[in-house]
């Protein structure tokens, strides 16, 4: 009679670790299923550029002095190729550089740094449909004021995306007092394009064939 309890109990105890198993199994299922739902709810990279921007200025200002009497001017960014805007550049990176300028505009006076707008006009110019300051005629621009750094830097294009390299310059001996690097993806701008050219020649990604 004791062993057929003693039986009966390592069977009941059995039967009790199996649903105990089977429970966690179940979880662990639906919470990789939770897992799976919240990674496709996620966000798309494209339109965070200006995240990308602003942990990119935190890396350059980390280890700069800042002298509240100080000038800076932001400069566009250009291909490190070329060393200068390519207009007949069409793909998802075209604008990178222009947007790198205006957001490390953002970035530094909302650091508290004099940041000065070399593109702004002499006068308010006025036309049929707006009204603006800013400008790219030279004939229009005032001269530009003594300026202490230079905020710039170059870009290398990736497959994926691109490397900005960023550096603040002594504009008068042209010493780099802080540099900093970030990848940018091109999805930031275009989703990923499934055809592109590269050298004159058209490549098919593997998400095309």
């Amino acid at each position: 009679m004791m062993n057929n309890c003693r039986i009966y109990s390592a069977s009941k105890w059995l039967c009790f670790l199996s649903i105990l198993l089977l429970v966690g199994c179940a979880q662990t299922t639906d919470e990789m299923a939770a897992n799976q739902s919240q990674r496709a709810t996620v966000p798309p990279a494209l339109g965070n550029v200006e995240l990308h921007t602003h942990e990119l200025a935190n890396e350059l200002f980390m280890g700069v002095r800042q002298n509240r009497q100080s000038r800076y001017a932001v400069v566009g960014f250009v291909p490190v190729t070329s060393m200068e805007y390519d207009r007949a550049a069409q793909g998802p990176l075209m604008l990178l550089g222009h947007q790198l300028e205006q957001g490390l505009m953002t970035e530094s006076a909302r650091r508290g740094l004099i940041t000065q707008d070399f593109k702004v006009s002499n006068d308010i110019l006025i036309s049929d449909d707006a009204d603006r300051v800013l400008t790219r005629n030279i004939e229009q621009l005032s001269g530009v004021e003594v300026v202490d750094f230079y905020i710039t830097g170059t870009i290398v294009e990736q497959q994926e995306g691109a490397i900005v390299n960023a550096r603040i310059i002594n504009a008068r001996s042209k010493d780099v007092v802080a540099a900093a690097t970030r990848f940018f993806p091109a999805a930031l701008f275009w989703q990923r394009e499934q055809v592109t050219t590269r050298a004159g020649k058209i490549y098919r990604t593997a998400d095309a064939l």
